[in-house]
């Protein structure tokens, strides 16, 4: 065989398979983007409806409506039931006997549970902290954060804006807390319980900013900020994660305070399902049809 028709064999052959080869690059290529797209609209729908549980437009034992929640949202059918089952795992909804999910409602105790859960998370975390004798460099934020929280606390007098700032810097002690502890198990166990609101660090602070005693209250607070913190500079762990531990109780403290006037449970993000007995009523209203169907049959 002469050589020319060797080589012009050879190049179509080879051409082939570059042809082909790029052909198997673009399949994945589409369905990498389609399934980014699938995961991108998932999370879309799931930020939007834990916003319509929070804010009261689904109330505690109502079915989630998934037809309405596609029309109000512009997102398909699949992703809508990928964002549902996500949220009944975070607890936030759980499966109807009639099919679908309805929005959880919690007891006094499961709020406890979750708030005694994180506190012992986050001990385990500030105990982690304490045993990697951290640097000075490595503790400035937090020492910073400190700092900031301490002038909202010493203000001589306290408005919302400052509680506002304090949860934003609260929330910030709490995250350096985790990051310090440079644990991935621990972040992810932390933040599955962060899921449910009631739960947070920052969960009862708004609800205290009306309250006579509001200064008292953000002074204790800021004397355990400061002892967590010397704790882990000095390397004692097991102080660190007493601390962080009792720490966690001033929640369910202020929970029973914000229970004592329905006004302030308006102010915590999620009140609206918890189940607060005050004298022989409940504060978590019942069922009845939502504002979401109502609006998207309107339309």
């Amino acid at each position: 065989m002469p050589a020319r028709s060797r080589s012009s064999r050879t190049t179509r052959t080879a051409d082939t398979h570059d042809v082909a080869s790029t052909a198997r690059k673009s399949a994945q290529l589409r369905r990498t983007r389609s399934g980014q797209l699938r995961a991108s609209q998932t999370v879309k729908a799931m930020l939007r409806l834990r916003q319509l549980i929070l804010d009261g437009h689904l109330k505690p034992g109502e079915r989630v409506p998934e037809l309405a929640l596609v029309k109000h949202t512009g997102v398909s059918r699949t992703p809508i039931r990928a964002a549902l089952i996500q949220l009944a795992e975070e607890g936030l909804l759980e499966p109807s006997s009639s099919g679908g999910f309805v929005v959880r409602e919690f007891d006094e105790q499961e709020v406890f549970d979750a708030i005694d859960l994180r506190g012992t998370l986050e001990g385990a975390a500030a105990r982690r902290a304490a045993e990697r004798h951290l640097s000075h460099e490595q503790l400035a934020p937090m020492r910073d954060c400190v700092g900031a929280m301490d002038a909202i606390a010493n203000s001589r007098k306290l408005d919302l804006q400052h509680f506002s700032d304090y949860v934003r810097l609260n929330e910030e002690f709490h995250r350096l807390l985790v990051v310090m502890a440079n644990s991935a198990v621990l972040g992810r166990a932390i933040d599955r319980v962060l899921a449910l609101p009631f739960a947070s660090p920052s969960a009862f602070v708004l609800a205290q900013s009306a309250l006579p005693h509001a200064q008292k209250i953000l002074t204790t607070a800021q004397q355990h900020h400061r002892a967590i913190l010397r704790a882990i500079a000095s390397g004692d762990a097991d102080e660190a994660e007493r601390l962080a531990r009792e720490h966690s109780t001033l929640a369910k403290r202020n929970l029973r305070t914000a229970n004592a006037q329905e006004t302030q449970m308006r102010r915590v993000v999620g009140g609206n399902l918890i189940r607060l007995t005050h004298g022989h009523h409940s504060l978590s209203k019942p069922a009845h049809r939502s504002s979401l169907r109502h609006k998207s049959t309107n339309r």
